[in-house]
Formats: C-alpha cells, sequence, structure tokens
C-alpha cells in the first residue's frame, strides 16, 4: 500500500459557514452540524433547518453531495460519516466536507477517516483552548495508506459486513431494553403506587479518590466515571449499592448494580437503598432518568450532576412482591443481553482488528 495525504486523495477539503445562523421553526432547508455526525452515519431525524434565502446564498459555496464524507471538526472531533442519500442541506463550520477523487472508494476514505492511524493525527493536531478545533491544514495533512481501487472495494465488503453485525447486535440489545421499559410501563404505570423523593429513597455518598488511583490488577472494583469497571487493591465500601457516574464529558452518564467491598471515584455516587427494596428496580428507574440528567447537567467540557439536580428525581414504589416479578424479569433478559453484549464485544474486536490491519 502506498501512503498519500488526504489533500491528494480529494478534489475539496473545505468546511461549512461560520455564519450562526438563524434558525426556522417550519420548512426550510436541513442544516447539519457536527452532532448530527456519527462514526459511519449522519443522522438526520431533528435535525435543524434554514431559511431558504440563506440556504441559496450558502450553496453557492458549498454544495454538499451524496458519496462525500462529513467530518466533525469541531467539538467531538476526528469522527466522519458519509451522505447517503441525494438531499440538498448545507453545514456549519463545526463540519468539513471531503470529495474523494474517482480513483478513491468513497466508504473506503470513510473508513481510513475513521480508523486508528488518522485519529492519532488528528488528536495531536487538535488547536484551541476549550472546545478542541481540528483545523483544515490537519485533515489536509494526515496521511493515510491507501490500496489499489479494487482492492478497496473488497476491504470495504468486508468490513461492511462486520460493521452490519455490531449494528444487528446493537440492535438486539436496544430491542431487549425497550423489552424491559413495556414491562415496567405495564406493571407499575397508572397503578397508583406511591412515588417518594430521592432523599427518601437512597443514602447518598461518593467515593474519596482520584480517578488515577486504579491499579491494573487490583483486588477490589473501583467504579469512576468510566463505563468500564477498574480495580484498586484497597476497598472503602462493604455493601449493596448504586453506582452512579457523576460527571462525563457529554454528559452521559451510567449506572452500575455491585454487592460486596469496592472503591469510588470522588465524583461518582454510591447510593444505599433505604428500604429492603429492589436494587434491580431502582436500578431502572435511574437508568430511565439518564437522559433528563443530560439534560440537566451543569458545566462546560465536562458535564456534572449536583445533588440539588438528583435531589429533584422521583420513584415509584410498587409492593416488594411486584418488585420481586420485576426484578426477576430483569434477571431474565439479561441473561440475553449478556450473550448478546459477548457476541458484539467479539464482532467489535474482529472490526478493530481488521481496520488496524487495512490502514495500520
Amino acid at each position: 500500500m502506498a501512503k498519500y495525504k488526504l489533500d491528494d486523495l480529494c478534489e475539496f477539503i473545505t468546511d461549512g459557514t461560520h455564519q450562526t445562523p438563524e434558525y426556522c421553526e417550519e420548512g426550510g432547508v436541513i442544516f447539519l452540524s457536527s452532532k448530527d455526525v456519527t462514526e459511519r452515519k449522519i443522522n438526520w431525524d431533528n435535525v435543524k433547518h434554514i431559511p431558504d434565502s440563506l440556504h441559496e446564498k450558502l450553496y453557492k459555496r458549498l454544495r454538499p453531495q451524496k458519496k462525500d464524507i462529513l467530518l466533525a471538526k469541531n467539538g467531538t472531533t476526528g469522527v466522519a460519516a458519509i451522505v447517503d442519500r441525494d438531499e440538498i442541506f448545507d453545514i456549519y463550520v463545526s463540519l468539513a466536507v471531503l470529495r474523494p477523487i474517482n480513483s478513491i472508494y468513497p466508504k473506503y476514505l470513510l473508513y481510513a477517516i475513521n480508523s486508528p492511524v488518522a485519529k492519532r493525527q488528528f488528536d495531536a493536531g487538535l488547536k484551541g483552548i476549550g472546545v478542541p478545533n481540528l483545523h483544515l491544514g490537519v485533515i489536509r495533512e494526515t496521511v493515510i495508506n491507501v490500496a489499489e481501487r479494487e482492492e478497496q472495494e473488497l476491504i470495504c465488503e468486508t468490513l461492511d459486513k462486520v460493521a452490519g453485525i455490531i449494528d444487528k447486535r446493537k440492535a438486539e440489545l436496544n430491542a431487549l431494553d425497550n423489552l424491559i421499559k413495556a414491562r415496567f410501563v405495564e406493571m407499575f404505570y397508572d397503578k397508583g403506587y406511591p412515588v417518594l423523593g430521592w432523599n427518601d429513597v437512597f443514602n447518598t455518598t461518593t467515593g474519596k479518590l482520584d480517578s488515577n488511583a486504579a491499579t491494573e490488577d487490583g483486588e477490589y472494583p473501583f467504579f469512576t466515571c468510566s463505563k468500564e469497571m477498574l480495580r484498586i487493591n484497597k476497598f472503602a465500601f462493604d455493601q449493596e449499592a448504586l453506582l452512579l457516574a457523576g460527571n462525563n464529558a457529554a454528559g452521559k452518564y451510567d449506572v452500575k448494580y455491585y454487592n460486596g467491598k469496592f472503591n469510588a471515584y470522588q465524583r461518582t455516587y454510591v447510593l444505599g437503598l433505604k428500604e429492603d427494596w429492589s436494587y434491580q428496580l431502582f436500578r431502572y428507574q435511574l437508568e430511565d432518568k439518564l437522559t433528563y440528567l443530560q439534560q440537566q447537567s451543569l458545566g462546560g467540557l465536562t458535564k456534572y450532576l449536583t445533588m440539588k439536580i438528583l435531589g429533584e428525581l422521583d420513584f415509584i414504589i410498587p409492593p416488594i412482591d411486584k418488585q420481586n416479578e420485576f426484578e426477576n424479569f430483569v434477571s431474565q433478559v439479561d441473561k440475553s443481553k449478556f450473550a448478546v453484549q459477548k457476541a458484539l464485544d467479539e464482532a467489535q474486536l474482529l472490526f478493530d482488528s481488521l481496520m488496524q490491519q487495512y490502514f495500520g
């Protein structure tokens, strides 16, 4: 494989308008920003729209089209997606457009841009204090491995198959989550059960340690605000508890359950139930409120939760036999989720290995 700069592989690389537009409530033209781009896909749902008059002005400068690559360059940087439909739209400065030359298969360029080797180069070139900014010059100078055109298509065919398996497994997990949600609604909504506030449900404390206190092969679980559970060689808690992440860069919080000896980061909330209730029921109720917590969280680059925010939450308190029935149902669904998650992890490992093999 030969190595080329992205600038040599594209007809052009530019970004969207630097003007903050006025949006319109009805009608208008689709206006995309970095928040609408996820890895390999554009989220066309809930997009904003701009007036036709502004669109006509922006469209004279830049006309994105199907098979262009959109790359997030502000905020969440280095994430790319391909334009997968014939759609008239405009873009904000937080997105770059890369239009591949004829000898480059567009999907191949997409995978290359989303590869670890490109990500490392993007990260090394980030500028700005506060919100990260990936300059066009850095994008243009980024070097990737390029196979012959026929091989590019074969590589994409292989990666597409594995990516399809990953998407399928994620959809299965989502369906199982929806099954639990449907069961919760069926059992507890509009049943007249009492509702209690946070302080009547939980004994709340936090850990005392910095996140760097983790030890790779530690004896005890160490709960931080990461989705992954770390390890540590000393424990501060010996109890049944829910662990709620108290901060996160994107405000995407996480709830875990544990029973035994463990330790916790200083921004992790350790929650013990005040009564002999089902931890799994309250874990589910907390997880169901995570989107609301993301919306209410404070902070700039790092979002965080306060006790004032948490104190505004309330929880349904059904009879203990109903709690246990729900817990048993969730336990059975969790067995299925565990199997699907295992298959997802294996597919993701294969995908990552192939990306490393093809792009370095």
